[in-house]
């Protein structure tokens, strides 16, 4: 039955709980993740009379977050696409910061080094000049060392920023799943009331954990909600967290590995996770650090191998052929811990101008072997039969198999990537600084013809005829012989190779005209070496004779340039994007000061009201009660 008393006072407990909620927002204005919150009133169930029904007064049906699903969504995902460009344009610029250092990087000794050559050229006798050349070879040598070791340090920072992320999300997976127990406690014992504030607190590790890595959602019908990341692996089931662990790569130690671990089992997820902080540290050692560590290392062989080469085919000051310049490790071939075989792989550069800053998987089937690439896993030909006379050959190089491999083994083989920190010099003494050819040519002063021949061009320098005397003769303009055998038809300027050399006579000799090829005996000042040395920045050693030293590296320098240039676009484009989402939730789910002032009054005034009508049902009452006594 209706009571006016018990309606007025339905109306105070509800103002009541309204002006509490108000208060509420306004002391959580500047509370992180805080969602304002609405009352929702609604009638009490009236009474029945003959003539109608009448309302038994007001009642409080729940408090509601005001929270737009969508722009909450929204959020989370420009939170981690922000992560992920955060960390990615981080370790852009810090990798192009190391590579492209132009004042006493890499660039700058290696112009200087080959300067130095020329400088011999110039006064290929001075020891003076030999001596600055050797210091300036290990300046160079140890810019590369240098190099690799920052870029080292960049990459333990990464793996160190991985562990750290993983931390970070296991506290983050813990922390949900402790409030989904406590959600569902709360709005258990509340009759499915909504738990706000405790919603608040998850949304905004949510949103958190989105920093880290991307996630999925999935509200259950309790209101708990369980994550999962990568390709469906759960993070959080319900009130339950599985955790995530960083483990050694199987083929590459140094390498971390992410995987979830359930009942103690570890399953690998890496190749899944995108986004976050997570998928930039990820993206960037793929996508830049080990491009950047391979590339350096490609041009750390080839000046090794180069300059080796063209010292091999010169004549030092003492008169012996060019000693080794340079030494760099040979290519690395990892074993896999999986493998259950007993095959090893000892590798070799086999074809300088195909090599790549690429590294390679190699896989044998049970019956073949076969190769994807590293970065991308597009398959990789794969040629020989992996014998000594038969290496395995992949990408310039050549790979010679020992043991017996079981089917499904695996080895990750790495061409350049040791080579830059561990570039060493392989001389001290400038006299063996190759920069006289080893040979020389000779026309008899007793010719008559207008025959030329070129100073002679090393092609073997292992022959071990190379420095021996060879006379030739002409036999007739057309004919000559060779130490006084044969009679070869002649060519003008066609090339004559032998003892593992190349010369070129051109004009017209005429019988009896005579040339020799022999040691360049006293050739101290004969520079045509250290021309050579200081030709090999420029000449093609790589990409199969298109590319030079110094062009390979501008080349690396410029794609790491404009890597970290459009990584830099891209974040500053995800903070816009960031900060528009987080605007949208505000303008919902943001306490506005002014609007609750009005509220607190609109609520204030209802209170007053229900009060007054208080006030009146106990007059009424009192009357009642002073006419009973009467």
């Amino acid at each position: 039955m209706p009571d006016i008393l018990r309606t007025s006072l339905s109306g105070l407990v509800a103002f009541q709980k309204a002006l509490s909620v108000t208060a509420n927002n306004i002391s959580n204005a500047n509370t992180d993740g805080y969602s304002r919150q609405r009352v929702e009133l609604a009638t009490r169930p009236p009474s029945a009379f003959g003539d109608g029904f009448v309302g038994n007064g007001v009642q409080v049906a729940t408090v509601r977050r005001l929270v737009d699903q969508f722009a909450t969504a929204q959020m989370r995902s420009s939170s981690n696409q922000l992560g992920q460009a955060s960390m990615y344009a981080d370790a852009a610029r810090r990798i192009d910061d190391v590579m492209g250092d132009s004042r006493n990087g890499i660039a700058a000794n290696l112009q200087a080094f080959f300067n130095a050559w020329q400088t011999v050229a110039n006064d290929p006798a001075s020891v003076a000049n030999r001596s600055l050349l050797l210091q300036q070879a290990q300046s160079l040598a140890s810019s590369f060392q240098q190099t690799s070791l920052r870029l080292d340090a960049i990459a333990d920072d990464a793996s160190s920023r991985i562990k750290a992320s993983v931390n970070e999300i296991n506290g983050l997976a813990e922390s949900l799943a402790r409030l989904n127990e406590r959600i569902g406690v709360a709005q258990a014992s509340s009759g499915g009331q909504p738990a706000n504030d405790l919603l608040d607190q998850r949304d905004k590790l949510i949103v958190q954990l989105s920093r880290q890595v991307s996630v999925q959602t999935n509200v259950e019908s309790d209101g708990q909600v369980s994550v999962f990341i990568g390709n469906g692996q759960a993070l959080v089931l319900q009130n339950t967290a599985v955790p995530l662990a960083t483990v050694p790569n199987a083929l590459d130690p140094t390498r971390l590995d992410l995987a979830s671990v359930r009942n103690g089992t570890p399953q690998i997820i890496t190749s899944g996770l995108s986004g976050g902080e997570i998928g930039g540290l990820l993206q960037a050692r793929e996508r830049l650090l080990d491009p950047a560590r391979n590339a350096l290392g490609l041009v750390a062989t080839a000046l090794t191998l180069g300059v080796n080469a063209q010292q091999a085919s010169g004549m030092d000051l003492r008169g012996q052929l060019g000693a080794p310049m340079f030494s760099v490790p040979a290519p690395a071939v990892l074993t896999s811990g999986d493998n259950t075989g007993t095959a090893a792989l000892a590798a070799s550069v086999a074809d300088l101008g195909q090599l790549t800053n690429e590294d390679y998987v190699l896989r044998y089937t049970g019956t073949a072997w076969v190769a994807q690439a590293g970065s991308t896993g597009a398959p990789v030909a794969v040629a020989g039969t992996g014998t000594a006379a038969d290496p395995l050959r992949i990408g310039g190089v050549a790979l010679v198999v020992t043991g017996a491999p079981a089917a499904e083994d695996r080895f990750l083989v790495q061409p350049t990537r040791a080579a830059a920190g561990a570039l060493r010099m392989a001389i001290d003494d400038p006299r063996v600084l190759a920069a006289a050819a080893p040979i020389r040519s000779v026309s008899s002063t007793g010719n008559v013809g207008t025959g030329t021949i070129s100073p002679g061009q090393v092609l073997d320098p292992t022959d071990p005829n190379l420095t021996a005397t060879v006379t030739i003769q002409f036999l007739t303009p057309t004919t000559y012989s060779v130490n006084g055998s044969g009679s070869f038809a002649y060519t003008p300027g066609a090339n004559l190779d032998l003892n593992g050399w190349r010369v070129q006579i051109s004009g017209a000799p005429a019988v009896g005209d005579t040339f020799r090829v022999e040691r360049n005996a006293g050739g101290q000042a004969d520079n045509r070496n250290a021309l050579l040395m200081a030709g090999l920045q420029t000449r093609g050693l790589l990409d199969g004779g298109q590319t030079g030293i110094s062009e390979s590296f501008r080349a690396a320098v410029g794609e790491l340039g404009e890597a970290s240039r459009q990584a830099a676009l891209a974040r500053e484009a995800q903070e816009a994007i960031a900060g528009d989402a987080r605007a949208e939730v505000l303008a919902v789910s943001g306490v506005n000061l002014d609007e609750e002032a009005s509220e607190m009054l609109r609520w204030q005034q209802a209170y007053g009201a229900a009060a007054k009508v208080v006030g009146v049902a106990d007059d009424m009452f009192r009357t009642l009660l002073a006419s009973l006594r009467n």
